[in-house]
């Protein structure tokens, strides 16, 4: 992991997905952490987001407000923090995604996911990577969170 943090901080773009996000706030490289979602259950179903911030390397091929669909597939995917780091989170503008209608796990705020101050490291409870065609996954909108980052890294 000493590695992963490195190079995260040394701006590698990093994606956590799901229990990704969960090390990723285990590591510090992201704020807040990942607790059992608010029914109890585990949760599997197409999820609409609103994407909240397109300035990462993982959204900018996103519009502000576009709204997606991802699967989400978790148990533990409530995202919580402490009342000054969501303040923080809030005002910095590094909610990257909000679950739209009803919050399906009880994270704070709707938070589906986070970025760090930077920019480059990105923590998202929904599976982006089973919708990137609509053959195989709802739609193809998670596609978008993968050509976002290689442009980015073609820059």
């Amino acid at each position: 992991m000493e590695k992963i943090i490195d190079a995260a901080n040394g701006g590698m773009p990093l994606l956590g997905i799901c229990n990704g996000f969960q090390v990723l706030c285990e590591a510090h490289l992201l704020p807040g952490a990942l607790t059992r979602n608010h029914a109890l259950h585990f949760l599997c179903h197409d999820q609409k987001l609103e994407i909240t911030n397109n300035q990462t390397a993982w959204t900018t091929d996103f519009k502000v407000g576009q709204e997606i669909v991802i699967p989400l597939k978790n148990g533990e995917g409530s995202f919580q923090c402490d009342d000054a780091t969501l303040a923080k989170l809030e005002s910095e503008g590094r909610i990257i995604a909000r679950y739209v209608g009803e919050n399906p796990n009880g994270s704070r705020n709707k938070i589906a996911g986070i970025t760090n101050e930077r920019g480059n490291v990105v923590g998202l409870m929904p599976h982006p990577e089973h919708a990137i065609d609509p053959l195989t996954g709802p739609t193809a909108d998670g596609l978008a969170f993968f050509t976002s980052v290689l442009n980015a890294m073609v820059k």
